[in-house]
């Protein structure tokens, strides 16, 4: 007969217990450290990322199809500790049938009280750097998470053209992001299918892979991917 698939649960039980706060003592299945894991995964339009700051900080979605994990969950993963560091990949499709990836050392998110802000290394890939941009002043490194209802942007106003932008999260269709001023990366806009995916101001952008001019990407991924930096020895 058919084998039921092993659905990994976690790294460890400390990790199974920050990502499921209400899980019982009892048998799981874990993926020790070193193993890549999605925190978010975008596909199609089945699964709306225009959230307020509340979803964006739970999660939401179906963590085995399109979903975002929550940035609370993701500065649990991130924050290190007894030297363990975390590198962040984002793999991006497009609709010709090419594939691109852009790899982070060393990221993890500030506090929650510090807006979940970016924090990411050395840059890797064939993406190129949209984290820190196409030109200067939009670095992304360093700026807090937003949303429609909570913006940590540097806009006030960012000018393009003969449009004042106050809030990136809304030029984006609703979806959170670390907006600069506004930046060449936003991974959470509105989704569009073939035909319909160049010129919207609200995508899946890239501008580093795909640009200047608007191309929404057809399917985004982004993972973590935590490693030991030191060796760990009790006397």
């Amino acid at each position: 007969g058919q084998k039921t698939p092993l659905v990994v649960q976690g790294t460890d039980c400390t990790q199974i217990k920050t990502l499921s706060p209400q899980a019982t003592s009892g048998v799981y299945v874990i993926q020790p450290a070193g193993v890549t894991s999605p925190f978010k995964r975008r596909t199609g339009a089945e699964v709306l990322f225009n959230r307020k700051w509340a979803k964006y900080e739970q999660g939401f979605g179906n963590l085995q199809k399109d979903h975002w994990l929550g940035l609370s969950k993701v500065f649990a993963l991130t924050k290190g500790g007894m030297g363990l560091r975390s590198t962040m990949r984002v793999d991006l499709w497009d609709f010709e049938g090419g594939t691109a990836f852009a790899e982070y050392s060393d990221f993890r998110l500030g506090t929650e009280n510090e807006a979940y802000y970016l924090n990411v290394g050395a840059y890797r890939g064939n993406a190129g750097d949209a984290i820190r941009g196409n030109y200067t002043g939009i670095d992304q490194n360093g700026f807090g998470f937003s949303t429609t209802d909570k913006d940590n942007d540097g806009c006030s106003p960012c000018i393009f053209g003969d449009i004042a932008e106050n809030t990136c999260s809304f030029s984006e269709g609703g979806g959170g992001w670390w907006y600069s001023r506004c930046g060449s990366a936003s991974l959470n806009g509105d989704w569009h299918p073939a035909g319909e995916h160049n010129g919207w101001a609200s995508g899946l952008h890239w501008e580093t892979w795909k640009g200047p001019a608007p191309y929404s990407a057809r399917a985004s991924r982004m993972m973590i991917k935590s490693v030991w930096k030191k060796i760990i020895t009790a006397n």
